[in-house]
């Protein structure tokens, strides 16, 4: 399913696109179990377990920024993170041995979908080494003016930056206080049913949707076997091992020099990602940007 070329670029800039890995089959399945999820919020007025809410949601208008682990709510969602295309790259960057880690639906409805600030996923989730990913089920067609996720190319084999505001770790870097272009940023566009891959050091964000089409991305962590958590380890090694969803469990860790910070102290407005930003006090996405270069 990886061709040479999309392994190059995630070795070379951090991420790959790979179109056409879920057919138009699959990713019908997953709209209409995210409008049946959505549609469920209307009786449900601030953050829990399933919901991540934007501010004007209400009953009236329900307007969700992320379905909380999927997976455990629907079928259909649950059927990907074995997805065969999805584990065969996988396997083409790590080896045979791959254990998932959690989901989560990140969505922009039109005209008013919230931006997510720069930020590395290392810095949430260190493990003993970086052969960690996100992979990106794109259930909407992506393009430049919806909010697509945007990655800096190579800055997964740079530092690990502060996520930290006024002391505490807030998910997000401060623009001001780091030497770096971010005008430089690739948006992963492609057609709905494509896959992005982004490596967990690499600095990503995305900007707010101000297009007329939605952008509902169903976001997969996974991680090598031999990659074992700094922060949160497992509760039991049974369910440790139930992640696993190709190849052999391993109590054989495999350390590597990878510089890490740690999460701590928690977030002030400890939750999602867009509760962990709320402290943040100089926000990128604030002001229009010039428009990232194309792929």
């Amino acid at each position: 399913m990886l061709s040479p070329s999309n392994v190059e670029r995630y070795g070379r800039d951090g991420f790959t696109v790979v179109p056409n890995v879920l057919s138009e089959e699959e990713v019908a399945g997953l709209r209409s179990a995210t409008d049946e999820i959505v549609e469920r919020s209307r009786s449900v007025a601030r953050h829990n377990e399933i919901y991540d809410l934007e501010p004007d949601h209400s009953a009236a208008e329900p307007r969700v920024r992320r379905i909380k682990t999927p997976d455990k709510w629907d079928a259909r969602f649950a059927a990907i993170v074995r997805h065969p295309g999805i584990i065969a790259c996988l396997k083409a960057l790590w080896g045979p041995n791959i254990r998932f880690d959690s989901a989560k639906l990140n969505m922009k409805a039109a005209g008013f979908g919230a931006a997510v600030e720069w930020h590395q996923d290392w810095a949430f989730y260190p493990h003993t080494n970086d052969d960690l990913a996100a992979v990106g089920v794109m259930i909407d067609d992506m393009a430049e003016e919806n909010g697509p996720l945007m990655v800096i190319p190579g800055s997964h084999t740079g530092p690990v930056y502060d996520h930290h505001a006024d002391g505490r770790f807030c998910g997000a870097m401060d623009p001001t206080r780091i030497d770096l272009d971010f005008s430089r940023a690739v948006p992963c566009t492609g057609k709905a049913g494509s896959i992005s891959i982004h490596h967990v050091r690499a600095i990503h964000g995305s900007a707010p949707n101000r297009s007329s089409r939605p952008r509902r991305l169903f976001l997969l962590q996974f991680r090598s076997a031999d990659a074992w958590p700094l922060v949160n380890p497992p509760a039991t090694w049974e369910a440790w091992s139930d992640l696993m969803v190709a190849g052999e469990n391993t109590f054989a860790l495999r350390c590597t020099n990878v510089p890490v910070r740690l999460p701590l102290p928690p977030a002030a407005n400890q939750g999602s990602i867009y509760e962990n930003q709320r402290a943040l006090n100089h926000r990128y996405f604030d002001t229009p940007r010039p428009k990232a270069v194309a792929t």
